[in-house]
């Protein structure tokens, strides 16, 4: 399978090198067009965690300090395809890329304010995972699992997992906190 999925279905499959290069391709594009309107850009979600299974889709995480920093730029991300879509979530915006006119998706771009709780998540749980082998493989179990169950509605594969999420942001965010005192 090549990257991306078509909306609203879901596959996983083993990691590949290439997700990483494609991430950096996409944050070297987001900091080009945002410039100083941009803290940080990191690769995140499953396709940024070694050794585990992940849809092929790849997930970014953009840090600003105002929201306002990155609209500002939407003509100009859209023209280098990347298309704001909607606030995802209270306090977070998503964009996307990919064969949009196919309905393909390729990336996510999650842009949050910098050093907040949504972006500390979603850094802290990509960091608890990499260095938590055993918590990643049992992810990973779980997502091939949820994706042959739910492999036509995200939806459902996306809430099925969620109570697992919540315990190893948890996890990860002691896990932090620990590190952070040593």
């Amino acid at each position: 399978m090549s990257t991306g999925l078509k909306i609203g279905t879901v596959a996983v499959e083993q990691h590949k090198v290439k997700w990483e290069l494609l991430a950096e391709e996409t944050i070297q594009i987001l900091k080009e067009v945002m410039k100083e309107d941009l803290i940080d850009a990191q690769h995140i979600g499953s396709t940024a965690i070694k050794k585990i299974c992940a849809k092929p889709i790849i997930d970014i995480v953009v840090g600003v300090s105002s929201f306002d920093k990155i609209f500002k730029h939407n003509d100009e991300l859209a023209q280098r395809g990347i298309v704001y879509r909607r606030e995802d979530h209270p306090g977070q915006h998503l964009y996307v890329s990919g064969e949009l006119e196919k309905n393909i998706q390729t990336h996510y771009i999650h842009v949050v304010i910098w050093g907040q709780a949504s972006w500390n998540n979603y850094i802290n749980m990509r960091d608890y995972l990499n260095a938590h082998e055993d918590k990643a493989m049992e992810y990973s179990k779980l997502k091939v699992y949820l994706a042959e169950k739910f492999s036509e509605d995200r939806i459902a594969y996306t809430n099925a997992k969620s109570d697992f999420i919540e315990d190893i942001l948890r996890s990860a965010n002691i896990w932090k906190m620990q590190q952070q005192r040593e």
